[in-house]
């Protein structure tokens, strides 16, 4: 039985791996023709091209995994189905809830694989990418609005005019308040950088009001106690559904703190843990198309059948993050329904299946 269960899992995961490199060629395809529109910005040249694309390699497999895994669970289902392998495998005391139970272990090692990538690897790669693209083509990260990027620290507010690729800040201004939002000291400094657990800030002059008083002052370098750390910079780099679960984190208790909202960072974290079960329950979804009558079609209609799935969804999935977004929904609910309901048919089509 152990060989049986490991010629099962093969002849899924096979096809799956190979759904999944051909998936991830023409997404770098799209990207490298896409890239080509900046070639010369700069010093944006061919070789950093490459790089970008090569490091969004990644994200493009974190996003198609599951799509990948029902495509060729399809592919797989209906090959033993055409070979009539499951006519000979219910015979010799499989059922089909035991053979999805086999099955489920090809599912888990995706869904393990997905949450490798997606929080492991993904965020390194993508910011890296970013950075490279940006230092050779602006030299800036973002400005958020015309007077920079806006950030509330306790009673503190921050205006940063540019934050650099290596999360560096230049052109910055503190504004710090009392308790009683009384403005008491404006800190202006040229650039800051992070080391070990503070920033440190150069060319600082800094207006301080004290009880009608006004005094200046002036420092070639100062510390800077602060909540904010340059891991939180990544969210200008890399979209929060890219981003690993502990910088997550991190930012959701950033906000928190500064009572500001979280709904979005919220539901990437929530995505960030259940997309990569997807897997599993695509491997569920597909089993049952292996036991359909051959005259309702082959292999070939279940390859198709499964990329219209799968696109169906990705859509449903980004859906439900937008409206849940507009509606503040739980953001649990937001991440988990979509992948939820394939999974929950899946089941009740194995269940009929099996009592046909």
């Amino acid at each position: 039985m152990k060989i049986l269960n490991r010629y099962l899992n093969l002849e899924v995961a096979i096809p799956i791996f190979w759904i999944m490199i051909g998936l991830i060629g023409i997404f770098t395809f799209f990207d490298f023709i896409q890239e080509m529109n900046d070639l010369g910005k700069g010093t944006y040249n061919l070789l950093t091209v490459f790089s970008y694309v090569a490091l969004s390699i990644p994200g493009h497999v974190y996003e198609i995994v599951p799509i990948a895994v029902l495509i060729g669970s399809m592919y797989a289902m209906g090959q033993l189905s055409e070979n009539s392998e499951f006519t000979v495998i219910r015979s010799s005391g499989y059922s089909i809830k035991r053979i999805a139970f086999t099955l489920s272990f090809a599912g888990l090692f995706f869904t393990l694989f997905t949450f490798a990538v997606g929080d492991l690897v993904t965020p390194i790669t993508e910011k890296r990418a970013q950075e490279i693209k940006i230092t050779a083509k602006d030299k800036i990260v973002t400005q958020e609005f015309k007077s920079g990027l806006w950030i509330k620290d306790s009673n503190s507010f921050i205006n940063v005019e540019h934050v650099l690729p290596d999360s560096s800040l230049s052109d910055i201004h503190i504004y710090e308040f009392d308790k009683t939002f009384h403005l008491r000291t404006i800190t202006n400094a040229k650039k800051g950088s992070f080391k070990g657990s503070e920033w440190k800030l150069d060319d600082i002059n800094q207006t301080i009001f004290d009880q009608g008083k006004i005094s200046t002052n002036s420092l070639k370098s100062a510390n800077w106690q602060s909540l904010i750390k340059p891991e939180m910079m990544n969210v200008l780099l890399v979209s929060p559904e890219k981003m690993s679960s502990m910088s997550l984190v991190h930012f959701i208790k950033y906000l928190k703190n500064n009572k500001q909202k979280v709904t979005r960072y919220e539901v990437a974290l929530w995505e960030k843990l259940i997309y990569p079960l997807a897997s599993i329950a695509m491997v569920l979804f597909a089993i049952p198309f292996g036991f359909f009558q051959e005259r309702s079609g082959g292999k070939n209609i279940k390859i198709f059948l499964g990329i219209l799935i799968g696109i169906f969804y990705q859509i449903m999935n980004s859906s439900f993050r937008y409206v849940g977004l507009l509606n503040d929904w739980h953001p649990l609910s937001c991440a988990m329904i979509p992948t939820l309901i394939f999974f929950s048919i899946g089941v009740m089509m194995i269940y009929r299946t099996e009592h046909q």
